[in-house]
């Protein structure tokens, strides 16, 4: 973030660096992500409205009863994954889980999560594989997260643990790989030193083999990344819809 937007005093600033100050008081595990990991991954600063905190799913009552204590509305938006802390046209979303119940925030995500510093406070940043693997299946109309999956992997490829990757999307690899092809058109030069061979010639594989196995039809997996968009492959043709 520049430096003169770091240090203006504005409404945003004060609302959010006062949030992460409640929030390390009260001994509630969290972590941020959002545009503040971006931030920290990749460089890339984003003048948004809103602050994304992580937690296990049992810790979010616990700081939407704090906020609403200090004066904050706050809502459950989501059972499945989603609550808010509004100050304002402001809000902190409070996320324990994605909407399609895959990336569910556990214990994993802390044993993983580092150290960073957000307007002087000390918090956890989740790691840059989490936010990979969550924004992987972020594919729908309103919102398409791949540009960001791409600076993540230009920036923190060489640091990534992608076998750890791999095993958060095993089960939708597919998304891996199109990811990588994806990070392979827009740097053609770069891919080569930041993507291992090894993960690349193994997902070619798998897509290779997928000629060779019996598939179940018809199933769908589109509404693990936009359930609007292939409403109609479950409700008129006929889909059933698929996990894996």
């Amino acid at each position: 973030m520049p430096a003169e937007q770091e240090n203006r005093p504005n409404h945003a600033h004060v609302f959010y660096k006062k949030a992460l100050e409640l929030l390390q008081e009260s001994g509630i595990r969290f972590m941020l992500g959002g545009g503040f990991g971006m931030l920290h991954y990749t460089g890339i600063y984003r003048d948004t409205k809103d602050l994304d905190v992580f937690c296990e799913a049992e810790e979010c009552p616990r700081i939407l009863e704090l906020f609403d204590k200090h004066g904050y509305r706050t809502e459950l938006t989501d059972i499945r994954w989603l609550a808010k802390i509004f100050d304002g046209d402001l809000f902190i979303d409070i996320i324990f889980n994605t909407p399609n119940n895959i990336c569910k925030v556990d214990e994993s995500w802390f044993q993983h999560a580092v150290s960073a510093e957000v307007m002087g406070v000390e918090v956890l940043m989740i790691s840059a594989e989490e936010i990979i693997w969550c924004k992987t299946y972020v594919q729908n109309r309103d919102r398409y997260d791949g540009a960001d999956v791409n600076h993540l992997i230009l920036k923190q490829g060489k640091n990534l643990d992608w076998k750890r990757l791999l095993s958060r999307l095993d089960q939708h690899w597919h998304l891996l790989l199109a990811a990588i092809l994806l990070f392979q058109f827009v740097y053609p030069a770069d891919h080569g030193e930041i993507v291992p061979r090894w993960l690349f010639d193994e997902l070619l594989e798998r897509a290779r083999r997928q000629y060779e196995f019996p598939v179940v039809r018809p199933s769908c997996l589109g509404p693990l990344l936009d359930q609007r968009q292939y409403d109609m492959d479950v409700k008129e043709w006929n889909y059933k819809v698929s996990t894996i």
